[in-house]
């Protein structure tokens, strides 16, 4: 068993004894905690915009697959599923030249911990699976979503059932609950379950996915803050910023 596994067993130990509280599949009162959120709502139109110019030069942006080395080559990252990064632990200055309205929104969010656009192409199934901290809670923003979710066919599916989650029971999947983003409406929930997604829409869906430190009662807040610290030293994340940067042979220009 390594480190991080143990020390999630001390977050699920406390959930278990009541000390900290369990989320639910999604978190839909978030701005009780992280109220800074509403900052990205409120400017959706101005991130979509500077999203928008971006897509023109999409095949230059990240895969997702090899973003953080041998921990995201192949299984679920095999698929056409891009990242713009503006922040892995540090931000990617140089992605956030290329949409500066979008990056000095997120840098007036404290607890942020890495933040990118999400591109999956048209037609894409993110398998089951489940996330590796405990100390984060990810929050989603619909960017653009395909004709605004009409026809339901933008998802993500996460089952909560504590049971179902300690067996890694990836089949439990289907007796998960659906969120459909919808375009400048924000969702949170705990990476953590089991969880898959779903582009079934003939364009492309974007969302600006963010993952937050998770808020807990000292001591356990200062021990998160020292592996979230520590996390970035390890060599496939610490180059993770890198790898992200985009090489673009210009600067688009944004108005």
């Amino acid at each position: 068993m390594n480190i991080l596994e143990r020390i999630n067993d001390i977050f699920r130990f406390s959930e278990g004894k009541g000390w900290i509280e369990r989320t639910p599949s999604f978190i839909h009162d978030y701005k009780k905690s992280y109220p800074k959120l509403s900052i990205l709502e409120d400017n959706h139109s101005d991130i979509r915009e500077e999203c928008e110019k971006l897509l023109a030069y999409k095949e230059k942006i990240t895969n997702m697959e090899g973003l953080y080395g041998e921990m995201t080559v192949g299984g679920i990252h095999d698929i056409k599923w891009k990242s713009f990064v503006f922040k892995s632990g540090r931000y990617v200055e140089k992605n956030c030249e290329m949409c500066p309205k979008t990056a000095a929104l997120l840098k007036q969010i404290p607890r942020v911990k890495q933040a990118f656009f999400s591109i999956l192409d048209p037609n894409q199934y993110i398998r089951p699976h489940q996330g590796y901290y405990y100390g984060f809670l990810r929050y989603h923003l619909g960017v653009i979503i395909p004709n605004n979710n009409e026809n339901n066919k933008c998802w993500i599916r996460i089952n909560d059932d504590p049971i179902d989650n300690k067996n890694n029971d990836d089949d439990s999947i289907i007796k998960g609950e659906k969120y459909h983003w919808r375009n400048g409406e924000g969702i949170m929930f705990n990476d953590n379950y089991i969880h898959d997604a779903e582009n079934g829409s003939d364009e492309v869906r974007v969302i600006l996915w963010i993952d937050i430190a998770r808020k807990f009662p000292w001591p356990l807040e200062i021990l998160n803050r020292l592996i979230l610290k520590l996390a970035y030293f390890i060599p496939d994340v610490k180059k993770a910023s890198k790898r992200a940067e985009v090489d673009f042979d210009f600067k688009p220009k944004y108005t």
